[in-house]
């Protein structure tokens, strides 16, 4: 039986990865992460092929045209990021289930394609306030960065709606709670 996937997304700094690799620790789950594509440089203390696979944007639009991706996007100009069909579908057929931490369209794409195979779960701030902290307390980004991303935030918050259910992740271990039924249900039930 091909596996499951769990879908978290929501805005950068929200708390996806966290949720990510709580739901990675729990063996019952059967869970494989699903490692994206990128185009943009490697950041000190990242490993190709663990946290992404950093590709070129030529790399990367070659992969385009040849419909490699099971859903990509240009985030930034010049910054792409994608979802490799042949990852995810290897995994789904040794039987493991697919966890994500995609950006809100990719996600919605995903979704799309998947429909009931897939749980879509919205990471949202408590506040744009406490984002704009939590992604300056990360020291990974510019102050423009930093506000290249609340603009983008503030989109993405429309499309929650669009998603099987919503965590706000204001007190971490209530959102890890959280987290933990959803996939219980999702994937044991």
């Amino acid at each position: 039986m091909a596996g499951k996937l769990i879908i978290l997304s929501g805005p950068s700094g929200a708390g996806k990865s966290t949720l990510a690799r709580h739901l990675l620790k729990n063996a019952k789950y059967n869970l494989e992460f699903s490692v994206s594509a990128c185009s943009r440089k490697m950041r000190s203390g990242e490993i190709e092929g663990k946290d992404y696979y950093f590709l070129s944007i030529d790399s990367f639009k070659s992969k385009i045209e040849e419909n490699e991706f099971l859903e990509w996007e240009e985030v930034y100009p010049g910054h792409y990021y994608g979802t490799l069909k042949l990852e995810v579908e290897k995994l789904r057929m040794t039987g493991r289930n697919v966890v994500f931490d995609v950006d809100v369209m990719g996600a919605i794409n995903i979704k799309r394609i998947y429909k009931d195979e897939a749980l879509s779960i919205f990471v949202k701030p408590p506040s744009i306030e406490i984002l704009e902290e939590r992604l300056q307390k990360r020291n990974t980004e510019t102050p423009e960065s930093i506000q290249k991303r609340l603009r983008k935030t503030k989109m993405e918050l429309v499309y929650a709606r669009r998603f099987d259910h919503v965590i706000t992740n204001d007190k971490l271990d209530v959102a890890l709670a959280e987290v933990d039924k959803l996939a219980e249900n999702f994937l044991l039930k």
